[in-house]
C-alpha cells in the first residue's frame, strides 16, 4: 500500500494545545514507512517529548484500529540540529522532495500527506509555522522554484545512493 501509515492523522491536531506547545511544526512529510518533522523546540526536550507522543499516540490508535499489538515505527528517530538559514531551507526542501525521491507521485502539489501544499497554495488553517523557511525567499512562488529545481537530481542521487562508500 503506497499511502503512508498516518494517511488518516490529521496535522493540524499537532497544534491545537497552544498553552502547552513544545514544538512548532515548520515543515512536515509523511511516507509509507517514515516520517519527516522540520520543528522549532520551544522548551527543553520539547522535540524527544513531541516525537515520542506522537509515536506512542498513533501506534496505539493504529494498533486498535487494526486489532494488533506491538510496535509500529522501528528505531530511534533522529534529531539534527538546524545552525544556519542555509541548513534550514535545504532541509525544508529535502522534506518537501521525499514523496517525489520515493515515487509516491509525480506531482508534489498534489501530495496530500505533507506540508507542500500549505507552502505554495496560502492555504487557511495552517499547521506549520512556515514563515521561517518562507522569509528566505521573495515569495512562495520562489520557494517552490527552490525545491522543483532539484527534482531530477534528487532522484538522481537517490538511485545511486546504493554505489556510495560510507
Amino acid at each position: 500500500d503506497k499511502k503512508p501509515k498516518f494517511s488518516r492523522f490529521d496535522p493540524r491536531k499537532l497544534t491545537l494545545n497552544t498553552e502547552k506547545k513544545i514544538v512548532e511544526v515548520v515543515c512536515y512529510c509523511f511516507m509509507p514507512n517514515h516520517f519527516h518533522f522540520l520543528l522549532r523546540q520551544i522548551r527543553d526536550n520539547g522535540i524527544t517529548e513531541f516525537v515520542g507522543k506522537l509515536s506512542n499516540s498513533y501506534t496505539k490508535y493504529f494498533n486498535v484500529k487494526n486489532k494488533r499489538d506491538g510496535p509500529l515505527l522501528q528505531g530511534e528517530f533522529k534529531a539534527v540540529r538546524i545552525e544556519t538559514n542555509e541548513q534550514l531551507i535545504h532541509v525544508s526542501r529535502y522534506i518537501h522532495l521525499n514523496p517525489l525521491v520515493g515515487y509516491m507521485t509525480n506531482n508534489l502539489d498534489s501530495y496530500p500527506w505533507s506540508s507542500y501544499g500549505e507552502y505554495i497554495a496560502h492555504q487557511r488553517n495552517p499547521v506549520c509555522q512556515k514563515d521561517v523557511v518562507l522569509d528566505q525567499f521573495k515569495s512562495s512562488e520562489d520557494y517552490a522554484s527552490f525545491v522543483k529545481d532539484q527534482e531530477s537530481y534528487a532522484k538522481e542521487l537517490d538511485n545511486i545512493k546504493h554505489l556510495l562508500f560510507e
